[in-house]
């Protein structure tokens, strides 16, 4: 959610599959947003399989293509920086908890310049089930020393707040303008249009 990676998954995602032969459009490559790399690689195994590279080696490829990426050409969320900061001068420890493989987080960390002021971090990669499965969060809320009820966390895709509901914690989403103000958003505690809306007053009225 602090670096703008759903383009660069995209864009890895289009030139991998169109190179086993998958052609996928944006909209394609959307509709596995939030999920792990090895299910979203599944669900395109099942619906059109190809030959030649395995679906693991199809997952290890987009994977490090978007690592390259992210290192090269990763961009901030509108106010990521400072929703960190505020955060923490709200006494709040603050987790990175990501359906992206180790070496994308990473990659995000060091580019965005903030590997200091992340407390933990954890990637679904280590768990037996990725978003919408809540393990991940479950996990990164030990890491964190807090208990999930007094979690808030910040996602952008429906699979991750999903995730995020189901480990109890409270959810703010930040989706997509694409997909902003949709009733399936109901569930979340609060719907912002940009992480520049997370403040000090925010946090507040949601118990953090």
């Amino acid at each position: 959610m602090l670096i703008d990676s759903e383009p660069l998954w995209r864009q890895a995602e289009i030139e991998v599959f169109g190179s086993v032969g998958v052609a996928l459009t944006e909209d394609d490559a959307r509709q596995t947003m939030g999920l792990r790399i090895d299910d979203a690689v599944a669900h395109w195994w099942e619906r059109r399989p190809w030959s030649g590279p395995a679906p693991v080696e199809v997952a290890s490829a987009v994977t490090t293509r978007v690592a390259e990426l992210v290192t090269a050409q990763g961009r901030p969320m509108p106010g990521a920086a400072e929703a960190v900061a505020t955060c923490r001068r709200a006494g709040l420890a603050v987790g990175v908890c990501s359906g992206s493989y180790a070496v994308v987080i990473e990659a995000a960390l060091e580019r965005l310049g903030i590997v200091g002021d992340i407390a933990a971090w954890h990637s679904a990669e280590w768990e037996a089930a990725g978003k919408p499965h809540p393990a991940a969060f479950l996990a990164t809320a030990s890491k964190l020393g807090v208990a999930p009820l007094a979690c808030l966390a910040v996602e952008d895709s429906f699979n991750g707040a999903i995730a995020a509901k189901a480990a109890r914690m409270r959810v703010v989403v930040v989706p997509e303008p694409a997909a902003a103000g949709a009733p399936a958003w109901g569930f979340c505690d609060r719907e912002l249009s940009s992480l520049e809306q997370l403040d000090a007053d925010l946090l507040r009225s949601l118990g953090a």
